[in-house]
């Protein structure tokens, strides 16, 4: 009943009197603005499982509220929630003693941290793609940068004790493959220990400072910023401590993976030539003003937006009024904390009346910048972070 409740987004007046196996009408009209508290502009990809990203100009904000938040499923959200019962097991061939924790005991074990951790879906840019890639079609908007409050998994690995040999952590979740087969897990990624151990890996219990919403994960996310959103698992039971690379559902094969060396477009890539996706690339988005605006002949355009690094920091970001011709640097701010975004913005002047665009390009701390245009094509689309484009007219 509680998940039915936080999905219909209100108490369910006589819910004790529904009947078995009934599902509300608010839900069978499966309205994803009005059951994840989504915007109307938010545009949605797939509803079995659910998948939409944002708009450009909705990704204005600083800290990304929920309801411009992108939502990317491989299964069916968890049923039946109950915090009270609800635990988290550490296990796996590297773990010195297996342990099981409650939300409670983890709220009150372990100190709570709050970061701002930006995620990106690994394909988004997907539909850039040429020849076209498999999955959903992700145009700019599969990326967010919110507040996640939670403890250190690091503190746990600690309580927990980890072997020597412990190179790899994988997570295990409670939402349902869409076969309903309960033996098969929609997905199941992991991290390697480095990236485990960092401060700002977290298992998370609020986003933005309110439990996380059904469709982010509550009661219980793990958030590792900065690498693809497929490696920050929602609704997680359990962590394995492996002693070789995780080999969960979707860590093989060409999921999640590029090839290690670059390939003609269309090249069938064998599984052994393909590596996981870790630290995603450098990346920025015009948030203002919205593509398509109008502004008066002689009126000075403000633009501004976000970048980020994966791992990295962003040293500088720069736009462009004629095609990348030319270049000017941006106001850039420093990052809230690390694998947050950061913030630009800058005066444009447009010489005259007609048709322009503004491009917007970012350089990572080790000196690499956006392509202009698509990067290096890959069997699944992934890592797509060319120049971010607005349309402007000069009226």
């Amino acid at each position: 009943m509680s998940t039915i409740t936080a999905l219909v987004g209100a108490e369910i007046v006589f819910g004790h009197l529904l009947p078995e196996g009934y599902t509300p009408l608010a839900l069978q009209e499966k309205d994803p603005f009005n059951l994840f508290k989504k915007d109307k502009e938010m545009r949605v990809l797939n509803d079995r499982p659910w998948n939409m990203e944002a708009q450009a100009h909705l990704l204005d904000d600083d800290i990304t509220p929920n309801e411009f938040m992108f939502i990317r499923n491989n299964g069916f959200i968890p049923k039946n929630i109950d915090v009270n019962t609800w635990n988290l097991t550490i296990k796996g061939e590297s773990v010195k003693e297996e342990k099981t924790y409650s939300l409670a005991a983890l709220k009150s074990k372990f100190k709570q941290y709050t970061y701002q951790l930006t995620l990106e879906c690994g394909g988004n840019g997907r539909s850039e793609f040429n020849p076209p890639a498999k999955g959903n079609q992700w145009t700019i908007g599969a990326i967010s940068c919110a507040n996640w409050t939670g403890i250190r998994l690091r503190d746990i690995l600690k309580d927990v004790g980890i072997k020597d040999d412990a190179i790899y952590i994988g997570y295990h979740s409670a939402d349902t493959h869409l076969t309903g087969d309960k033996s098969k897990a929609p997905i199941s990624r992991g991290v390697p220990i480095s990236k485990a151990l960092q401060d700002e890996t977290i298992l998370a219990f609020k986003m933005n400072g309110e439990d996380i919403p059904i469709a982010h994960g509550y009661p219980l996310r793990l958030v590792a910023g900065g690498w693809p959103a497929s490696a920050s698992g929602k609704w997680i039971t359990s962590i394995s401590i492996r002693n070789k690379v995780h080999d969960g559902a979707k860590m093989k094969g060409s999921s999640y993976r590029v090839p290690c060396k670059p390939v003609a477009p269309g090249t069938k890539v064998k599984d052994e030539d393909m590596c996981i996706i870790e630290s995603m690339p450098i990346k920025s988005l015009i948030t203002y003003p919205k593509t398509g605006a109008l502004i008066k002949q002689g009126e000075k355009l403000t633009i501004r937006g976000h970048a980020w690094a994966g791992e990295l920091e962003v040293s500088e970001v720069e736009y462009s009024i004629d095609y990348g011709s030319t270049w000017t640097s941006c106001n850039l701010k420093k990052a809230s904390n690390r694998l947050a975004w950061q913030h630009f913005s800058a005066t444009v002047t447009l010489p005259s009346k007609g048709y322009f665009e503004v491009w917007a390009r970012a350089t990572d701390s080790n000196g690499k910048s956006q392509p202009m245009l698509l990067p290096g094509w890959n069997p699944k689309g992934y890592l797509n972070n060319a120049c971010h484009r607005i349309a402007i007219k000069v009226v």
